[in-house]
């Protein structure tokens, strides 16, 4: 069953005073098939500076896994413990159900069914578990209270313990690193 995320949103009202407009649980949520894994997209903007004069929900529409072109993404996911089957995965199935439509894996097979990138900084927060993160050739492994900077790598998550882990990520688009950098 998919995990609830209380959304806290604040605002103004009509003389321009500060208001909390919404505070509820938050209503994008995602279990995706292929990994298992449960994703609570928070907000999104569309650009730099962020419009932020709408109260339109901008998490009610389909969004992928990376950020609008200028734009960023929060989401909150939590995977769950030890990908069972994780070697029968079709990488570019989970790919196409996280809403990614490129390589980058320098013409090389993934070292893992989970490998993929997006073209953005992500600031990964794990706020309860651990997890490992796969990179091409190496792997760090992070705990509730360690921060990722993630500048456009080629990665994995996975979770080879026996309890779930959440991690909070920020997405913020970005420009695209010369190909000699994703190793392509």
């Amino acid at each position: 069953m998919a995990r609830q995320t209380r959304r806290v949103i604040t605002g103004h009202d009509a003389t321009g005073r500060a208001v909390v407009v919404t505070d509820s649980a938050a209503p994008t949520v995602k279990v995706r098939q292929v990994t298992g894994l449960t994703s609570t997209v928070l907000w999104v903007t569309e650009a730099t500076p962020a419009d932020i004069s709408s109260p339109a929900d901008p998490t009610l529409r389909e969004i992928g896994v990376a950020p609008p072109d200028g734009g960023s993404v929060l989401r909150i996911v939590d995977f769950p413990p030890k990908a069972m089957g994780a070697d029968k995965i079709d990488n570019e199935a989970m790919k196409k159900e996280m809403g990614l439509d490129h390589g980058g894996h320098g013409g090389k097979p993934a070292r893992h069914p989970f490998m993929h990138r997006t073209r953005s900084i992500d600031y990964a927060l794990v706020l309860e578990g651990e997890i490992d993160m796969l990179l091409d050739d190496s792997e760090v492994h992070l705990k509730a209270g360690d921060v990722l900077i993630q500048l456009g790598t080629n990665h994995a998550w996975v979770n080879n313990s026996d309890k779930p882990c959440r991690i909070a990520f920020v997405l913020i688009d970005a420009k695209e690193p010369p190909a000699w950098k994703l190793g392509g």
